[in-house]
């Protein structure tokens, strides 16, 4: 990717947007969501090449920064919540799309994103309850959205809805995750001991202050 006209019509592939020109200069060209009328793109020409600015998960953040070198601290945004990807032709399509996914996910406003992004925030090595993700999504009470979202999975590898499990400790059945036996594969990959098909929730569940802490941190991440 290495034009404005490709990263625009990419993001206005994504359900509910639009572009705008906010600043009566045509050197910025964003694309917003309908619905909460937030930017999750910002395009713009600095120094003979177009730039990205995109929301991040602060988690992510560094990693993407350290990764290319052409991804760098948001210009003339929050440096803590947003990236600027410069189009220099460094960084392969598939990473900038993914990039610009994320900062849409961070930015729309469903239950089911917010529940993908509550499952982004469960730790490798942890689980945590349908309660538990319900709560880092906003909402205590939408536990059976929480079952739904997970069964709706469209992508599994950013939103490991393995880590989930119910108030018990007790795995999902075996129609989940693709057959048989695939969860607590996935989970002794992440480091999670099951045992007779449950995870010992004192010693792998998240517990109430990890959830406080990743429900401050979504809070904080909002920030534009």
């Amino acid at each position: 990717m290495r034009t404005r006209e490709e990263a625009l019509a990419y993001g206005l592939s994504f359900p509910d947007t639009y572009q705008e020109a906010p600043f009566h200069d045509d050197n910025w060209q964003l694309v917003r969501v309908k619905s909460n009328k937030k930017a999750f793109l910002w395009t713009y020409e600095r120094d003979g090449y177009i730039n990205l600015n995109v929301k991040v998960d602060p988690q992510w953040r560094e990693l993407w920064r350290n990764t290319y070198t052409s991804v760098v601290p948001g210009w003339h945004q929050n440096k803590e919540h947003w990236n600027t990807i410069i189009l220099d032709g460094s960084i392969p399509r598939d990473e900038i799309c993914r990039m610009i996914a994320e900062s849409y996910d961070l930015v729309v406003d469903s239950p089911t994103q917010r529940i993908y992004q509550a499952l982004r925030r469960i730790p490798c090595g942890k689980v945590a309850t349908y309660g538990q993700v319900a709560e880092m999504a906003g909402n205590k009470k939408m536990c059976r959205a929480v079952g739904n979202a997970l069964h709706k999975n469209p992508d599994p590898q950013r939103n490991p809805c393995f880590r989930v499990v119910n108030a018990k400790g007790e795995l999902a059945g075996a129609f989940a995750f693709g057959g048989a036996n695939e969860q607590e594969r996935l989970l002794r990959a992440d480091g999670v001991e099951v045992v007779q098909g449950r995870v010992d929730l004192a010693k792998y569940g998240m517990t109430p202050e990890e959830v406080r802490e990743r429900i401050s941190c979504a809070c904080e991440s909002t920030v534009l």
